[in-house]
């Protein structure tokens, strides 16, 4: 029998050095449009490109991850580092071409540019004889680092030398003395030798350090002057152009100014650089700002005005993809949406765009204050660079309010707000608080109560909550509330099925004076009396 079924296309899209901003529009349409999205990282899972990518990504979409089996630690394969390396590879290879067998295109995201010092050019040399093939240029490193410095890489007829770190100090040496710029890659434990080259070579004195360029957590400073134990593999070894000390922009050694007092080295960071930018639309009357806005769970009737206000003067909305959709479309206005992983990298984005003039408000589901954005803006906004950011929070009904308001009343006394997810803080912690909530006999709400992958810590929750609480104690499971598939039921701990809660649900489960009772039309209302027994 004959397949018919046409083989997809394989991608290779570059990303550019970190920042979303930087993905040009043509690999921002293929990742959107592509079937399968495919990335490499290391064992921890943790993927750099896919981060940079997670705001153009939809629903629906497979994606593969292509875990690399070894990094810089030893392996016992028969083949040792590159035979793991090299079945890896094939393996991967065999993986992507089972979905383009299949007629899905298949997007490999590529940090930088793929055939720049990239894990797909090993994709595309087995795969390409094959398969269409279509490789999308990126923004590499080194321009990234070149415009973070603010000093050309050449002009003229100066020559440019890229380099890897891992060449021995001696070669290294040899090949630096004989070009006019060049860019060394692959920094992190080769530090060290690059620095002695460099010296051999006697352009330590020229030299800049750039390390993770165009990101968060960018950072930069004459190479002299970094510690090796400080060196991470995301770093690159940078000579500018000599040509450049005529631009006056040579910051690594002390100048003489037009008094001719001494001034202090001036170090190019990624703080000067967006001081500049927001200095500049300071001098237009643009001052930014970073709104953290509450949309409320549900529907757009629990949005206040304020908020209403917020997101309609807003030039950037920002936050995980869902509740971006929520906001109305405004013309001119700029939409960011993100994984919901990403919490810290969406702060530190939504500070730098204020920086930079532009009015931001970042958006959370419910009430930004309780286990969402606002403290997570916070707390990156501590960061010096963003200091004299103006950061405001506009509050949103919460999850708690619109679960109760529901099923009547049973949050009318004391109580307390805890989250069983366990991604952010041991279950240890989650245990203790559990036992001492149920010990004060205090209403407790429970947010993130059970997911795909977290299904047995409603079941613990629930047996240790049956230590303090009688198997009768009232409880409201509302799922989706204030949404299109909205339930709200009530039931008693001693029923409570945790098989039934998923992530969409929140849980209040009630004191021992939280009443359930019949109403006239059958429906039951809880709610906690305000009184409390005298002991």
């Amino acid at each position: 029998m004959t397949n018919d079924v046409r083989p997809g296309r394989l991608y290779g899209v570059g990303l550019g050095p970190g920042d979303p901003e930087l993905v040009t529009v043509k690999a921002a349409r293929l990742i959107e449009a592509a079937d399968v999205i495919a990335y490499h990282a290391a064992r921890h899972g943790r993927s750099n490109a896919r981060a940079i990518a997670a705001g153009y990504l939809r629903e629906g979409q497979i994606e593969e991850a292509l875990i690399y089996p070894v990094t810089t630690e030893g392996t016992d394969h028969p083949g040792g580092y590159q035979g793991a390396i090299d079945e890896f590879y094939a393996e991967a290879a065999a993986r992507l071409a089972a979905h383009l067998d299949a007629g899905r295109d298949v997007v490999v995201l590529a940090e930088g540019d793929p055939f720049f010092y990239g894990s797909y050019m090993h994709m595309h040399k087995r795969l390409a004889d094959r398969y269409d093939t279509t490789v999308v240029p990126g923004v590499t490193s080194v321009s990234a680092a070149s415009a973070v410095l603010g000093r050309p890489l050449m002009e003229r007829d100066e020559v440019l030398t890229v380099l890897p770190g891992t060449l021995g100090p001696d070669e290294l040496a040899a090949r630096l003395a004989a070009t006019d710029s060049a860019a060394v890659m692959k920094l992190g434990r080769t530090f060290s030798g690059v620095r002695e080259a460099l010296a051999k070579a006697g352009r330590l004195d020229d030299a800049w350090y750039v390390e993770r360029a165009t990101t968060d957590k960018e950072r930069s400073a004459p190479l002299a002057d970094v510690d090796p134990e400080t060196v991470p593999y995301f770093s690159l070894a940078l000579l500018p152009s000599p040509a450049a000390t005529a631009f006056g922009v040579k910051a690594a050694q002390p100048g003489t100014s037009e008094m001719g007092k001494t001034e202090a080295p001036t170090e190019v960071t990624a703080e000067a650089t967006a001081e500049a930018l927001a200095e500049a639309g300071a001098a237009t009357g643009d001052a930014g700002s970073v709104t953290v806005v509450g949309l409320g769970p549900g529907h757009s009737g629990w949005l206040t005005p304020e908020a209403q206000a917020v997101l309609a003067d807003a030039d950037d909305v920002i936050g995980y993809g869902p509740y971006v959709d929520r906001v109305p479309a405004k013309p001119g206005q700029r939409r960011h949406p993100s994984d919901n992983r990403v919490e810290a990298e969406r702060a530190a984005f939504a500070l730098d765009l204020a920086k930079r003039g532009r009015r931001v408000a970042v958006v959370s589901s419910g009430d930004p204050g309780v286990f969402a954005m606002a403290a997570a803006v916070l707390e990156v906004a501590e960061d010096p660079q963003w200091l004299d950011i103006d950061v405001r929070i506009v509050p949103g009904l919460t999850a708690a309010q619109a679960v109760a308001s529901r099923a009547g009343a049973p949050l009318g006394h004391d109580f307390c707000i805890l989250s069983l997810s366990d991604r952010l803080k041991p279950w240890s912690v989650i245990e203790k608080r559990l036992d001492a909530a149920a010990g004060a006999d205090l209403v407790i709400a429970i947010y993130n109560p059970a997911s795909k992958t977290r299904t047995e810590q409603l079941v613990r929750a629930r047996k240790l909550l049956l230590e303090h609480r009688a198997e009768q104690t009232p409880v409201v499971v509302g799922r989706d509330v204030g949404g299109p598939a909205e339930s709200v039921r009530v039931t008693t701990l001693g029923e409570l099925d945790p098989a039934t809660v998923d992530m969409r649900c929140l849980l209040i489960i009630g004191s021992s004076q939280t009443r359930a009772v019949t109403r006239g039309d059958g429906t039951t209302a809880v709610y906690t009396p305000r009184h409390y027994p005298q002991e």
